[in-house]
């Protein structure tokens, strides 16, 4: 073991393998390690400027070698066989998993020949596998780390698979209850295994092990230190903290046109429209179906004349009939596969999809996007399958330009963000806010909301979005939002869907955006023509606006918009907040309560901000629920009644109401 203090950081060589610990902000160390003699250099989701921190660095030569790097609270030790140490205030916090015999007797010393780091090379090339271990916490719970359709929301004991999937998402970042945050700044295909004997981080495919760990007291602390080195959103607009009005496919401009005017004359305001799929010809066109949209301009000019803003679907995929396929192929800006055909999505055609990894790629589909869409005045892009989406997810089958999909594709929705939001930025017609399928650490900003993807219209998928939202928060993305009632639904009419639906709906009013949509069934809409592309031959849900579910579902939905709007210079706070401290809008209940332990093992209710706690109804039928109340004095919104802290109380929740209490706020 060979161990060298250079420009502020640990070095040291072990065994072939080349390792380096640096302070990285506040109370927090970036610790990298290769066997390929030199480091990539990647930022990946390190991309801020941190503040400059003097560590402390000490070098033991005798035997066993032994050295440590210090920065503020938190410290690194590298014994005589490269198994590193943490300690938060000199208390241990985390330990590589190691049982080895490495020349010295200790707890580690084992002959099972585990190492804590297991690389292997992928034959013929310069990538490897990697497999990292830690020792298990007793009792710790943890959170974070994107979202995943799953009824837990404490991660440990599960096993997460490190990749993108329609209503998957990776962003390995997870908070621990032990006072950490862990940062795994590798975008390769991989696993991560919480276990209560290890836990197990594994990139299928990588050049450098790249993690980041830093300590707080606090999960707010944790969440504000990560998102100083990873980025914040910027503020998001108040012309559209309100409703955003969407369903499967509007298909034509008339449509569009119709939906906007009849929200007028009720006197109820969209911040926003949103135009869907195939309202172009074919697939990696990116421009309206002439035939059914004839003058976009006027269109976008009438709504913005009502105050709305309009937002367009864009997918990454390109179908091999477009006009543009033949050229985006020959210039090598298309997703490349491993063998056979280049096939890589297939959607009404065979489709390829962009590689977003390239900046010519990126530029190619914006200048179209611009041309097409941005100047006739639409203000947003929905960036739908950005995943992507392929027709299966066999990582191993796909290359882009910066390598092959096991190692860099769960970055790929940040660059697909990018493509948009890069010039957007320059133009700076004002703040971007576009809608996106997909996330990785670091994705918050780039002007992405996330939604939670396809999701079925169930209580039980409902229950899954609220722990996804919560754990999306806890990782970074602030900007987060799901389809209200769920994206698949069967039958509009059946009451349970309606019950369903107006409850999605009091829970998206008290989150970060509020946008209806929604593929409603029955299927039984005709098409608007026969031919074999653009959108008349697609079939489209049922009418989703406020008004499509009857009066009793119009009164109450009509009545929390009232709520929401009523919120809006609260909720122009939390935003505020999200931008100056990465904070989320809707908050697991420790991230406000941390010193209480109840509150860390509760995943059905969470608090919007630090004034209101939201206790969303879960189940069919349900008209009355526990609510527990940290310490304090409450207030019932319904009612104006008061209750102390420190206990569980059971409140009425009749259909026009769901439980919501004011935290009181006592002066002197």
């Amino acid at each position: 073991m060979r161990f060298i203090e250079n420009d502020n950081a640990l070095i040291f060589q072990h065994q072939g393998e080349l390792g380096r610990i640096e302070a990285w902000g506040k109370d927090s160390l970036r610790v990298r390690t290769t066997r390929r003699g030199a480091f990539s250099n990647k930022e990946w989701a390190l991309t801020e400027a941190v503040d400059p921190c003097k560590s402390e660095i000490c070098i033991e030569t005798n035997w066993p070698p032994f050295a440590s790097i210090t920065n503020g609270r938190l410290k690194a030790t590298v014994n005589h066989a490269g198994v590193m140490s943490f300690y938060k205030d000199g208390e241990l916090l985390l330990r590589e998993y190691h049982r080895m015999y490495s020349g010295t007797y200790s707890q580690e010393s084992r002959c099972l020949k585990l190492p804590s780091r297991t690389w292997k090379a992928v034959i013929g090339g310069d990538m490897y596998s990697l497999n990292l271990k830690f020792e298990s916490h007793d009792g710790e719970k943890i959170f974070g780390m994107g979202q995943y359709q799953q009824r837990n929301m404490d991660m440990k004991g599960c096993v997460l698979e490190l990749a993108q999937r329609n209503s998957q998402i990776s962003v390995p970042f997870a908070v621990s209850s032990l006072g950490y945050g862990f940062l795994w700044n590798n975008p390769a295909v991989g696993r991560v295994t919480f276990g209560n004997n290890y836990t197990e981080w594994i990139a299928e495919s990588t050049k450098d092990m790249d993690y980041w760990l830093t300590v707080a007291d606090t999960p707010k602390k944790i969440v504000e230190n990560y998102t100083n080195a990873t980025g914040r959103p910027a503020v998001f607009p108040e012309d559209r903290m309100g409703l955003w009005q969407c369903k499967l496919r509007y298909r034509t401009q008339d449509e569009v046109l119709a939906v906007a005017r009849k929200y007028h004359e009720l006197g109820i305001h969209i911040d926003q429209i949103v135009i869907d799929f195939f309202h172009w010809t074919r697939q990696g066109e990116w421009e309206f179906d002439e035939k059914y949209w004839p003058d976009p301009k006027a269109m976008v000019d009438e709504l913005h004349s009502l105050g709305i803003k309009v937002m367009v679907s864009v997918w990454p995929s390109v179908d091999c009939k477009s006009k543009y396929f033949n050229t985006m192929i020959d210039r090598d800006l298309l997703v490349r596969t491993e063998r056979g055909t280049g096939e890589t999505f297939q959607f009404q055609g065979d489709c390829a999809d962009i590689d977003a990894f390239n900046p010519e790629t990126r530029m190619f589909v914006w200048e179209l996007c611009y041309k097409n869409y941005m100047s006739y005045g639409i203000d947003a892009f929905w960036l739908d399958c950005a995943e992507p989406e392929f027709g299966s997810y066999d990582f191993e089958h796909y290359r882009y330009c910066e390598g092959p999909a096991l190692a860099v594709s769960n970055i790929f929705p940040q660059m697909y963000s990018r493509a948009f939001w890069e010039p957007m930025d320059e133009l700076r017609n004002g703040p971007i806010v576009n809608l996106i399928r997909s996330a990785w650490a670091g994705s918050q900003k780039y002007g992405n909301v996330v939604w939670s993807g396809d999701v079925p219209s169930t209580f039980e998928s409902f229950a899954d979005q609220l722990q996804c939202g919560l754990n999306m928060g806890l990782a970074g993305i602030p900007w987060w939002t799901t389809d209200i009632g769920g994206f698949m639904t069967d039958d509009v009419n059946d009451p349970k869907f309606r019950q369903l639906l107006v409850r999605w709906y009091q829970f998206a009013v008290f989150s970060a955006v509020l946008r209806m949509h929604g593929d409603r069934g029955p299927h039984n809409i005709p098409r608007l023509d026969d031919r074999e592309f653009g959108g008349g031959y697609l079939s489209t849900g049922q009418p989703n606006e406020l008004w499509s579910y009857g009066e009793e579902c119009f009164r109450i939905m009509k009545s929390y918009l009232d709520i929401r709007l009523g919120m809006h210079d609260y909720i122009k706070e939390l935003y505020q907040e999200a931008h100056d401290n990465g904070s989320p809008l809707i908050r697991a209940m420790f991230y406000e309560f941390p010193e209480d332990e109840n509150c860390w093992n509760l995943q059905d209710q969470y608090m919007f901000g630090s004034r209101y706690l939201v206790a969303p109804i879960l189940h069919l039928d349900e008209f009355k629920r526990d609510v527990y109340l940290p310490a304090g004095k409450w207030k019932l919104t319904s009612t104006g009644e008061e209750f102390d802290g420190g206990q569980t109380v059971t409140v009425d929740a009749p259909l026009e109401y769901m439980p919501v209490f004011e935290r009181i706020v006592v002066s002197g």
